[in-house]
């Protein structure tokens, strides 16, 4: 009889982190795996307080839901593990007979399982850990991109496109949305696909990784307005940082692993307004952009799945200290392969937006919405009489 397997998913969730579980599930049933499967509730949480959920006889009807089911179904966390946490892991691992490790995350849960690899070899204790990459922020290192990522995007795209329709339509105001990333820009530059045509909205697109310089961003607003009849949309990423690195706005909240500021979206229509003296409003859609179950990718869960698949293949093959990743072979054809990287390469290992992909501090190019393209989905088509041209 085979060692058990334990399965955990790490850090935020995303609208296809399940996918990549029934992925994992389905191959360990198509592989005929014989041993228990084990799920700690809410992440690494779980896994030190031996709270575990058993998926082994897991019905196919629930199996086929994970697909479709956004959040995660076995619960996630951001719970602090130190050495002492990490040796009582390797206790539990050795008290269930766990042969396997798998956990699905962005860097963060890779610092998990590497260090979980890690601690069971200076035990001598026998146990095979591999990745699964999930991130909506896409700051996972060397894969071309991580399950979790597509989705957001998609959701984003076409929720501002929506946006841009009404204010083209009813220009009364300047209109700032917020969007995730506090230290990488992906999924705010995602925003420019929602475009309809060069110079259509979002008119503006502002990254972390360039420093918000407010008097420009007055500078841009104003010029963006008089040529769009008064309407404009500005989209933004909530780590915004000036010149000196310091975050726009206040910090609010602060845990252990990080501090959490105010709106920067609200910050924003706020200066529009008392500098410009014209309407501005703000928009965040936060955790909707990251669980819609309506706006996921195709190719985002059918990658999904695929990593899930894969990390099984590779654990039951004992590659041990992996995570799957995706390698791009071509844009278009839109075609990939998985790989397997060193988790020492992708633990704590921020990946951000590639300078070269910015424009004028303010926008994306053109070689970004080419690489972005073959990942979502093709945005529903709109149409417009009050163009000039």
């Amino acid at each position: 009889m085979s060692k058990n397997l334990l399965i955990a998913h790490g850090g935020g969730p995303t609208a296809v982190i399940n996918a990549s579980l029934y992925g994992a599930l389905k191959e360990l049933k198509d592989s005929k795996f014989d041993g228990k499967i084990y799920a700690p509730r809410f992440g690494s949480d779980g896994l030190v307080n031996e709270d575990f959920v058993d998926l082994t006889n897991i019905s196919e009807e629930d199996l086929e839901l994970l697909k479709t089911t956004p959040g995660s179904a076995i619960g996630s966390s951001r719970f602090p593990l130190y050495d002492k946490e990490y040796e009582q892991i390797i206790d539990v691992l050795i008290k269930y007979d766990i042969g396997y490790v798998l956990f699905t995350g962005g860097n963060g849960s890779m610092d998990t399982i590497g260090n979980i690899y890690k601690h069971a070899l200076k035990r001598n204790y026998d146990v095979t850990c591999v990745g699964i990459p999930k991130t909506v922020d896409n700051d996972l290192g060397i894969t071309d991109h991580a399950p979790g990522y597509a989705s957001c995007a998609n959701y984003i795209i076409q929720s501002v496109k929506d946006v841009c329709n009404d204010v083209k339509g009813f220009p009364i105001h300047v209109c700032v949305i917020e969007l995730m990333g506090r230290n990488a820009g992906w999924l705010t530059a995602a925003s420019a696909l929602a475009r309809d045509k060069e110079g259509s909205a979002p008119h503006l697109i502002y990254l972390p990784e360039v420093p918000f310089d407010e008097d420009k961003f007055i500078e841009d607003v104003k010029r963006e307005r008089d040529k769009h009849h008064g309407g404009v949309v500005v989209c933004c990423s909530e780590g915004l940082k000036d010149k000196d690195g310091k975050p726009i706005v206040k910090p609010i909240y602060k845990t252990e692993r990080a501090t959490y500021f105010g709106d920067v979206s609200t910050h924003l229509a706020t200066l529009v307004i008392q500098r410009l003296g014209i309407k501005a409003r703000s928009e965040k859609p936060g955790l909707l952009q990251r669980c819609s179950s309506t706006l996921t990718s195709k190719v985002d869960v059918d990658e999904a799945v695929l990593c899930g698949k894969e990390a099984i293949k590779a654990a039951l093959a004992h590659k041990n200290g992996v995570m799957v990743g995706i390698k791009r072979i071509s844009s278009n054809p839109y075609k990939i392969e998985t790989i397997l990287i060193p988790i020492d390469e992708v633990m704590m290992k921020e990946r951000t937006f590639p300078l070269s992909y910015i424009k004028n501090g303010n926008d994306v190019s053109d070689e970004f919405v080419e690489w972005l393209k073959p990942l979502v989905n093709e945005p529903k088509k709109t149409i417009s009489f009050v163009d000039k041209d």
